[in-house]
């Protein structure tokens, strides 16, 4: 039969250690006032009987948790590659992370979700928290940094060019001989979303191409929204011969709309994406898209919450990420039947 594990307390590690509960006290917390040699014998009766001091209970006796928290509307690849980057740069630090991800995506509790999350978290559970692609501006009583913030923010921020990296993708598909250019767009609330958008308007404005209303197409980055955008573009009699979505989850959804059409890519049909994820350059075709180092943005995101939060000196508020284009097998030039 399993026993029951009963949790040790401070007093536990006192009686163990032949000590009083107060130098116990003292350790757990960092206070000075007591000796090397004691310091070491109380860590080591903490470490054998398993001792861990309650969160709460230190953040009051602190005012400091020495935990940070990660928010995130839900847990995708992006979500995944920007916590490498987070985990990476809190190595060593000190801080612990707790992961909060939004329980009800698509249902009534999807609104105001970050507001929501911030408020449990701040405070007694956390000393700060990395937002991760908000839907809305949000208010914090500790420190917050976002990734991809929502338009006009002027919260703490890390970001990728996206301007520069859509313009790139967009000029990519021109030099190719592409002219008409589908465009999925994001989430209108990102900031991210509309210098996306505003790069494909920018790379057809220097070719001397006019956008073309009917291949702009509205989604939010969760890739099944862009299914039925994908259809909407592909079916029409005057079909682009290339489509730029805004995140790759979107194009991985426009590939396989165009494979349940007969559409061959990149022979009838070229897609670029956005983001680089790790599925992008496993897909078949393997996908062009533009690489904004989720890795990255989380790392600075990190880094920028952990200065926030001791105070220490720091730079800019708001962090720009460069971009780069990675060319795979889902473009080439326009086929012979759009000729």
């Amino acid at each position: 039969m399993d026993r029951i594990k009963v949790a040790v307390t401070m007093s536990d590690v006192a009686r163990v250690a032949g000590v009083s509960t107060a130098t116990v006290s003292r350790v757990v917390n960092g206070h000075y006032g007591v000796s090397a040699s004691t310091v070491a014998h109380v860590r080591a009766t903490i470490e054998e009987l398993g001792y861990e001091s309650s969160l709460v209970a230190t953040s009051l006796r602190r005012s400091r948790t020495n935990v940070l928290g990660l928010v995130a509307h839900s847990f995708e690849s992006y979500t995944a590659e920007v916590l490498k980057g987070v985990m990476k740069a809190l190595k060593g630090s000190g801080y612990d992370l707790i992961i909060y991800v939004n329980s009800d995506v698509y249902g009534t509790d999807a609104d105001g979700w970050e507001q929501r999350h911030l408020n449990r978290l701040s405070g007694t559970l956390t000393d700060g928290c990395i937002l991760v692609t908000p839907w809305s501006t949000v208010h914090s009583s500790t420190p917050v940094v976002a990734i991809d913030p929502v338009k006009d923010s002027t919260i703490p921020s890390v970001t990728a060019d996206n301007l520069t990296g859509a313009t790139a993708a967009v000029g990519h598909l021109i030099g190719l001989g592409h002219r008409r250019i589908g465009f999925i767009a994001g989430r209108s609330s990102l900031q991210a979303a509309s210098s996306r958008e505003e790069g494909y308007h920018r790379a057809l404005a220097r070719a001397g191409i006019a956008v073309d209303p009917g291949l702009v197409r509205r989604g939010d980055f969760q890739p099944d929204t862009a299914v039925p955008l994908a259809r909407a573009l592909l079916d029409s009699p005057d079909r682009p011969t290339a489509i730029f979505a805004a995140s790759d989850g979107m194009a991985l959804k426009v590939l396989d709309v165009a494979r349940e059409l007969g559409l061959s890519v990149p022979d009838d049909l070229s897609i670029v994406g956005f983001d680089n994820v790790p599925e992008s350059a496993l897909a078949q075709p393997a996908l062009t898209t533009v690489d904004q180092s989720m890795y990255q943005l989380g790392y600075e995101a990190a880094r920028l919450l952990t200065a926030l939060v001791t105070g220490a000196p720091e730079g800019a508020h708001q962090v720009l990420l460069p971009v780069k284009l990675v060319v795979r097998g889902s473009t080439a030039p326009p086929g012979t039947t759009h000729l």
